[in-house]
């Protein structure tokens, strides 16, 4: 038995890496459909499948470090993907384009310090809960710009505070980490 989880969670190809990566198609799909709909289909399936790939790594075992990354990866292109459409509709200016996806752009730059920084190298990522939280406020934002567009701006600005407060979360646990790590 033990041969099959480490089997499972060293595999690229598992259950829980290929719901993750459907939400790729998924944000393809949104570029292309304009009908709201379609549009609600493609948010809420993308929803289910950012909670059933992690409940399927755990309950299957095949929790993974491709895993780990897939899944972010996943999330955010689908978010871009929504939030391109939405800006090329109108539906979403500039501005807040860029605020819903702050956190996204400060998490790649995160990435790229920490890969860059030798020191930074040996951390290892996790999902922290305000990060959560901004994924899923970006998630009820794209529905509320379908069906409750005066509550966009405000809305906007929530998911931009909230991104600021998770980059300043995972700055400090970075920097708490570094601590403790040797040199």
């Amino acid at each position: 038995m033990a041969t099959e989880r480490t089997t499972a969670s060293t595999s690229i190809v598992t259950l829980p890496n290929l719901v993750s990566t459907s939400r790729v198609a998924l944000g393809f799909g949104f570029l292309v459909a304009d009908a709201v709909p379609v549009r609600f289909a493609l948010i809420a399936i993308a929803s289910l499948t950012d909670v059933l790939d992690g409940w399927l790594a755990r309950r299957t075992h095949a929790a993974s470090r491709i895993g780990a990354l897939v899944d972010p990866v996943a999330d955010r292109f689908f978010a871009l993907c929504v939030v391109v459409g939405y800006v090329a509709g109108g539906s979403l200016s500039a501005w807040q384009a860029l605020a819903l996806m702050f956190r996204d752009v400060m998490s790649i730059v995160g990435w790229f310090v920490a890969r860059n920084v030798s020191w930074l190298r040996p951390i290892t990522f996790k999902a922290r809960l305000l990060g959560k939280a901004v994924t899923a406020l970006q998630l009820a934002t794209f529905l509320v710009v379908l069906f409750a567009p005066t509550w966009t701006d405000a809305m906007v600005w929530f998911v931009f505070l909230v991104g600021a407060a998770a980059t300043i979360d995972y700055t400090l646990m970075l920097w708490r980490e570094r601590a403790t790590e040797p040199r």
